[in-house]
């Protein structure tokens, strides 16, 4: 089989804490590591034909630490790797929890298109210009106790008015670590990707979602997960033979 050079790339970002500027645990100890490796797992084979990298971001401290914003100069640092590497390829940021909160942070680099959430971290504070003309799709928990499903509709209507395309889905029954509905989390973010990558349709919930007039009520830019019928994708564009 000819090899194909990367038609896109894929960079996953881990959670994290508030606080923590020592380095994240080895391996099976990093828990929010593998609680990303389904996804990543998941995201590789869908992409797989179309020659889309799939990289997981490194994290040199396990804490966002305030004004340092540590997490967010890792993904800065990825993008920069990887800009070098493999020149101006189009990049989907998928983060959770505080990999959110970076990748949205990070978005403005020239080579991201879209950004996907899972139960992101969403301060009122954060910024939301680097988002314009992006898409981003956030999906929380409705019962989410770590970080708040109410901050990332805020986020996605300040992005919104602010230019970018956004959407959020919200998850009935199921918690911060996408560990009930499991299934759904992972199903429904693959779709996202490659669907945003061009390679599959968006669920038309979700595309329409992140097309409505920018005047529109909040309500329209959200989607429940359980309108959204199984499989997501349902038809694939333009992969590689």
């Amino acid at each position: 089989m000819a090899h194909h050079p990367p038609s896109a790339a894929v960079l996953l970002l881990h959670g994290g804490r508030e606080a923590g500027a020592g380095p994240p645990p080895f391996g099976p100890l990093n828990l929010p590591a593998v609680r990303m490796r389904p996804f990543r797992r998941s995201v590789r084979k869908a992409t797989l034909p179309a020659d889309v990298l799939v990289r997981s971001v490194r994290y040199t401290c396990r804490g966002w630490n305030g004004p340092r914003e540590d997490p967010l100069h890792d993904a800065v640092r990825a993008l920069d790797d990887l800009q070098r590497e493999a020149g101006d390829l189009p990049v989907v940021l998928v983060g959770h929890s505080m990999g959110a909160r970076a990748s949205l942070r990070a978005a403005g680099h020239p080579l991201v298109r879209a950004v996907v959430g899972l139960a992101p971290w969403c301060p009122p504070e954060d910024p939301v210009t680097q988002l314009v003309d992006r898409d981003v799709v956030l999906i929380h928990s409705t019962h989410d106790r770590v970080t708040n499903p109410r901050a990332s509709r805020a986020l996605a209507d300040r992005a919104r008015d602010a230019g970018a395309r956004t959407c959020l889905v919200t998850v009935e029954g199921s918690d911060h670590a996408m560990l009930r509905r499991a299934a759904l989390w992972h199903e429904l973010t693959t779709a996202l990707v490659t669907g945003l990558l061009g390679q599959s349709t968006l669920p038309d919930a979700v595309s329409a979602a992140l097309r409505p007039p920018r005047d529109a009520d909040s309500a329209r830019g959200t989607v429940s997960i359980d309108a959204l019928p199984r499989p997501y994708a349902v038809a694939r564009t333009g992969a590689r033979s």
